[in-house]
């Protein structure tokens, strides 16, 4: 088998990269930073390919399926963060954000699930966020596109499952893990960040096993319980208070 992660130079992706290579799987690694991902394919036991590609470029997104057609596994983890109020917070990081967190993962999404149906297997993972399921005010583009993500794969994995075609479709939605990415959102996480490893060993594991909605750690599936019972203002007061204390 062979499988294509994007956003694999760093956090969730690198780990699921290392995960998976554990199992004998060959890898395709695609993101910016090449040195990192170069780095990286020296420590694992199997073949990989190292693909510079920024996703924010729609002709990037169509040119790494091109490059990686014949894989059987493909992790959506790439993903850009950006914390502020609304009405201060840079437009042009925003639709950055938007077109890696939501346009990239929306084209690899459709591409892989039409090229896996007409085999009749493959997995897709997309990698959301906790953040998927509540109101984000102070990262409300953050949390917006981690909707999405849920959103779609929920209802992608139907149409196949309906189809019966064999191609399984999970989507992660971790809560805080220890990444870089509080560095690049210019946040600090006010909880304990799971372990990066950890996350993708859980999510590896679920994503074989055919679960759709991936939530590691006992804290979050707790609070997504809990998030039922509450109302939409409610979540968006109480996410405030959670998001203001990252400051």
């Amino acid at each position: 088998m062979k499988a294509l992660i994007t956003g694999a130079s760093s956090g969730i992706g690198r780990d699921i990269a290392r995960e998976l290579a554990a199992r004998g799987i060959d890898l395709v690694l695609a993101a910016r930073r090449v040195e990192r991902m170069e780095a990286l394919a020296r420590e694992l036991p199997v073949a990989v390919e190292v693909v510079g590609a920024d996703l924010a470029d729609e002709a990037a997104c169509h040119a790494l399926f091109e490059r990686a057609r014949d894989v059987d596994i493909v992790v959506n983890n790439a993903g850009l963060g950006l914390f502020g109020p609304f009405v201060e917070t840079d437009l042009a990081r925003e639709l950055s954000l938007l077109d890696v967190n939501v346009r990239a993962l929306h084209i690899l999404t459709k591409l892989y699930a039409k090229e896996f149906a007409a085999r009749g297997s493959g997995y897709i993972l997309n990698v959301a966020s906790s953040a998927a399921f509540a109101p984000g005010p102070l990262l409300a583009a953050y949390y917006a596109s981690k909707a999405y993500v849920l959103r779609l794969s929920e209802a992608v994995y139907e149409e196949m499952r309906r189809a019966g075609g064999g191609v399984q479709v999970s989507v992660l939605c971790p809560g805080p893990v220890r990444t870089e990415f509080d560095e690049v959102a210019d946040v600090k996480f006010s909880v304990k960040g799971l372990e990066s490893r950890k996350v993708a060993a859980y999510a590896v594991k679920k994503l074989f096993a055919g679960k759709l909605v991936i939530i590691p750690g006992v804290q979050m599936k707790l609070v997504r319980f809990a998030e039922r019972f509450l109302s939409e203002k409610l979540l968006a007061r109480l996410a405030w208070h959670m998001q203001k204390r990252k400051t």
